[in-house]
């Protein structure tokens, strides 16, 4: 099973959007997939599905529902796990919530081919702690001052204060893979001068019209516009990721993530000296 965390360094650049098609890409190909609305307290993957969650997040950390029961299916049979959008106190969770959290993913058995975590936006505790439970971290970034200096930003403290060394760099609403790959170069070069990291170009999804009308749909424009240059965009990015090179030491359950987020918890309590 491959854990993916999608992360951004600020909101507003599409990130949840390309967890949702993603996923859906994913599927389509015949993956199991799940998706995990980590964005606690403000997620709004269910939303953009239009999906409608009786129960959430919040329910399971209150203890009142398992995570089984609060699941909800999506398209193309993709699992969803909504966040506790709007609830204030679960964006305020204490590293022992979080953990206690995702202990309820030992409660799971079916089995999975990706695992996608759509995170905060940001560098709040949360972010680091499912990023470091993940196996590769993929960071959005469109074409904005402030979205390159902030996914910088969450790169540096990824790595200069967890010691997490490898990431994918997204470029997304861009015009042409030009643009996406000078996105990118900014960032490398100063990662390069500054950082020990290795920073991976993944690819672009280029700005679409037709990704803001499936947008308006609640729909991912994978299935409402499947030719669309958005959706191809999509479909190439999870051929990408099926060439990566497959997880080891990692089964079909969650056992190995629940260990990995627990771990990344004391890594927040104790991070790598600089």
């Amino acid at each position: 099973m491959r854990v993916i965390a999608v992360a951004s360094g600020k909101g507003g650049v599409g990130k949840t959007n390309v967890v949702a098609n993603l996923a859906i890409a994913f599927a389509k190909s015949g993956k199991k997939v799940m998706v995990l609305d980590a964005d606690l307290g403000l997620g709004n993957l269910d939303v953009l599905l239009d999906l409608a969650p009786r129960f959430n997040l919040g329910h399971v950390v209150r203890a009142e529902k398992t995570l089984q029961e609060v699941m909800v299916e999506g398209p193309h049979g993709i699992a969803v796990v909504p966040a506790a959008s709007g609830i204030q106190a679960m964006a305020e969770l204490d590293l022992r919530a979080q953990a206690a959290l995702i202990q309820s993913f030992s409660e799971l058995t079916m089995p999975l081919d990706v695992l996608l975590i759509d995170t905060a936006a940001g560098i709040s505790s949360s972010v680091m702690t499912f990023s470091l439970a993940a196996q590769e971290i993929i960071v959005v970034i469109s074409n904005e001052p402030t979205s390159i200096t902030d996914a910088y930003a969450l790169i540096k403290v990824l790595s200069r204060d967890y010691g997490h060394r490898r990431f994918r760099l997204l470029a997304n609403m861009v015009h042409d893979a030009q643009e996406g790959r000078a996105l990118y170069s900014k960032i490398a070069q100063v990662a390069d001068r500054y950082l020990d990291v290795s920073l991976d170009f993944m690819g672009i999804i280029p700005f679409d019209p037709k990704l803001r009308r499936a947008v308006q749909f609640q729909r991912a424009v994978v299935d409402a516009f499947p030719n669309a240059p958005a959706s191809l965009a999509f479909s190439r990015l999870s051929a990408t990721v099926e060439r990566w090179p497959r997880p080891v030491g990692s089964g079909g359950r969650l056992e190995f993530f629940m260990e990995r987020l627990i771990a990344g918890s004391q890594a927040l309590l104790d991070p790598v000296p600089t």
